[in-house]
């Protein structure tokens, strides 16, 4: 890793860091950093604990890619939803640390995990890209289908972002803790969830994701075949 992305492998448990020293902005190649840490973590046989710095997760994905044109665009949004599938289908547990603000692709990580803890605190979470003159991507569709509650999923179109106790309650996390709880509660998350029978946990992910692992890889090739023209 370079410096921007961390891994440590301790008992069991992968602890990777994303932290750029700015708002943790996802390009391709951050992308397929993350990547490359999941495959540290599945390597190790460890539970993947994905985190930032407190105050961001991560801003999602880098708008100086897209500022980049149409190709450089795909690239980074292909590489996002491929990310999402590898969580999707990861068999060992995920869990996602939202330490501040998580928007977009930062929001699309959580949504991909098995466990979401996060931060209590003045942040903004959810699915803006209406707000910057984004479209939401299909596979981000089919994959807050999968998670969010029904009126969560039906905030998406007005690019509401959400407090931690309000982004709690429409799906995005499943527990908001204070400053002074947070490193406790995760150290005992990941302990519990690495205490699993991991064959039973694989094949137990994979029938709850089944149909949304599937919806996200047909929306993802609707997507790019749309955008090329083929």
């Amino acid at each position: 890793m370079n410096g921007q992305i961390r891994v440590e492998i301790d008992d069991g448990i992968a602890w990777i860091t994303l932290d750029d020293g700015k708002v943790n902005a996802l390009s391709r190649e951050r992308l397929g950093e993350l990547g490359e840490a999941l495959d540290a973590a599945e390597g190790a046989g460890a539970v993947a604990v994905l985190r930032g710095r407190e105050g961001i997760f991560s801003a999602g994905f880098d708008l100086a890619t897209f500022a980049r044109g149409l190709e450089a665009s795909v690239e980074m949004v292909r590489a996002g939803a491929e990310l999402i599938q590898r969580l999707l289908a990861f068999p060992l547990p995920v869990l996602t640390v939202c330490t501040g603000h998580a928007y977009p692709m930062g929001a699309f990580l959580m949504l991909a995990a098995d466990v979401r803890l996060g931060l209590a605190g003045p942040w903004r979470i959810g699915m803006n890209e209406v707000a910057i003159g984004l479209t939401v991507p299909r596979f981000a569709v089919e994959l807050a289908r999968h998670r969010l509650t029904a009126p969560g999923f039906a905030r998406i179109p007005s690019a509401a972002l959400f407090a931690p106790e309000e982004a709690l309650r429409l799906g995005y996390l499943d527990r908001v803790l204070a400053a002074g709880e947070l490193a406790a509660a995760v150290q005992e998350e990941a302990a519990r969830l690495r205490a699993l029978d991991m064959p039973s946990f694989a094949a137990t992910k994979a029938r709850i994701n089944e149909r949304a692992l599937e919806a996200v890889r047909a929306a993802t090739e609707k997507e790019l075949q749309g955008v090329s023209g083929r």
